[in-house]
């Protein structure tokens, strides 16, 4: 069964840290990119940052220098690390696997970031 499943969301204060992973399963996790999205409230889901096969990465200009893609192909995860969360990065995060002609999307994890 091919599935995406994230978790390590909750509640953070401002300036805090969280760690998301999303485990994959059914697929040939090493070819894929994956990504993380973000949907707020009322808002477009947008491009968080991704990570190639290659292990090659980019994030949005919003959370570049505070959050970080990886991956453990060993392990079918990759993680997005979250430093000095704010606001404004309140959101459901969602996790991407694309290989071109498939495309596959996890549930969402909520995030959280309020004093």
């Amino acid at each position: 069964q091919v599935q995406l499943v994230e978790s390590g969301g909750g509640l953070v204060q401002p300036g805090g840290s969280l760690r998301l992973s999303c485990a994959a399963s059914g697929i040939i996790f090493s070819l894929y990119t994956m990504g993380w999205y973000r949907q707020a409230p009322g808002k477009q889901r947008e491009l968080v940052a991704t990570i190639t096969s290659s292990s090659s990465t980019t994030y949005a200009a919003s959370v570049k220098g505070r959050f970080t893609i990886s991956r453990d192909n060993a392990k079918n995860t990759v993680y997005l690390q979250m430093n000095s969360l704010k606001p404004e990065d309140t959101a459901v995060y969602y996790c991407n696997a694309d290989l071109i002609i498939r495309n596959i999307w996890g549930q969402g994890t909520q995030v959280t970031v309020s004093s």
